[in-house]
């Protein structure tokens, strides 16, 4: 089964004179898209990988004359895994200063190294799109949102990448878990860094799949990995970097003793979460049901949030004195907060947050109604 994607209409998403940039994890279907939209094109295409030793050599020649003659006759050009070609940026740019009627599409597993390649050459001549793995409003061109909803522990446990999700079989989903972790998301972040100690981040990532939705602390990290605060706090920033994790800071405006000095960190995907840790239990058989919710929550919210174009801030909000809301999103000149809780109850905005921000709408997200919220 392939999954429409939300971006179907790249072309129309494409200005002239323009390249389009496009970020997400690996393995999360951007290789895909981009043949569906070279599939549907009538006019001439070709695609290009960054892995190909040959196609880095023309393109990071910095040779203007060939790397024009490479692409003469066609008016699509799609480069995939970018990242991997030195001096990529220069060599857009002169594509796109030559022939601004030039349709160019490129893709990257690292926002680091692709944006820190095509910054500057680009500057004005680019647009960016971020593509996550699987949204729950994708899935709705293929259900209802009673089937969606019945999918949800598979979905809790592992997660929304394309080929996970169109797999039946309970022991390939997990293989398959287990070899993103070893063969691309790792893998990524040893040749971003040129990272020697494997075990260091393997262990690292295991310990913040157990802190999900809790503030980190870097010192606490440090002492039980037995590496110093600067090195976690590079690796932390390296998994931000290839997609792996995404860090929540602290909102605080009006009161002394709200809390913004540390930050929560959420996994794009649960079911690279509960590979890291190896457990793929159903959720009857799980002692952290919470927190597969909560990432749940926070990830599709944000899917939802970018593909929607909400213009949104977002934050977690806690007190020294143990007040807390999962979720703060700062929009429309309001804040709304948003608790996290799998079962239904009732819980009470915290009086704290209330006096401070009078404006501020407070609402708990249980299994009842989430679908309005993540949809």
């Amino acid at each position: 089964m392939l999954i429409t994607r939300r971006y179907q209409n790249l072309m129309e998403m494409m200005p002239q004179g323009r390249v389009l940039l496009i970020f997400g994890p690996r393995q999360i279907g951007k290789t895909t898209l981009v043949k569906n939209i070279m599939d549907n094109h009538s006019g001439a295409a070709i695609m290009l990988n960054g892995d190909d030793i040959a196609v880095r050599e023309i393109l990071g020649s910095q040779n203007q004359s060939a790397i024009l003659a490479r692409f003469e006759g066609y008016n699509l050009v799609v480069i995939d895994e970018a990242q991997r070609i030195p001096n990529i940026g220069l060599a857009l740019k002169m594509l796109i200063d030559s022939r601004p009627e030039l349709k160019i599409i490129a893709t990257g597993s690292s926002s680091f190294e692709l944006l820190g390649q095509v910054g500057e050459p680009l500057t004005g001549r680019k647009r960016t799109l971020m593509l996550y793995p699987i949204w729950s409003g994708e899935l709705l061109n293929h259900c209802n949102r009673f089937e969606l909803d019945s999918q949800l522990d598979q979905l809790l446990v592992y997660g929304f990448y394309p080929r996970i999700i169109t797999t039946n079989l309970k022991q390939e989903k997990e293989e398959l878990l287990r070899e993103l972790v070893q063969s691309y998301l790792l893998k990524d972040i040893l040749d971003l860094d040129k990272v020697r100690s494997s075990g260091s981040i393997t262990n690292l990532l295991r310990m913040l799949a157990f802190q999900v939705g809790r503030q980190v602390s870097f010192n606490e990290l440090s002492n039980h990995l037995g590496i110093d605060v600067k090195t976690v706090s590079r690796y932390l920033d390296l998994f931000e970097k290839t997609h792996i994790i995404i860090r929540l800071t602290g909102f605080s405006r009006n009161l002394r003793n709200e809390i913004n000095s540390k930050s929560k960190y959420y996994f794009y995907d649960n079911g690279i979460r509960n590979a890291l840790i190896a457990n793929f239990n159903p959720l009857n058989q799980r002692d952290d049901v919470g927190v597969l919710w909560e990432n749940h929550l926070f990830m599709e919210r944000l899917k939802k949030r970018s593909y929607q174009s909400m213009i949104t801030n977002q934050f977690f909000w806690r007190t020294w004195t143990g007040q807390e809301i999962d979720l703060i999103e700062e929009r429309e000149g309001k804040l709304f907060a948003f608790e996290f809780k799998w079962k239904p109850r009732k819980v009470a905005a915290p009086e704290k947050f209330l006096e401070a921000y009078a404006n501020g709408v407070f609402e708990v997200v249980n299994r009842e109604n989430y679908l309005e919220f993540v949809l």
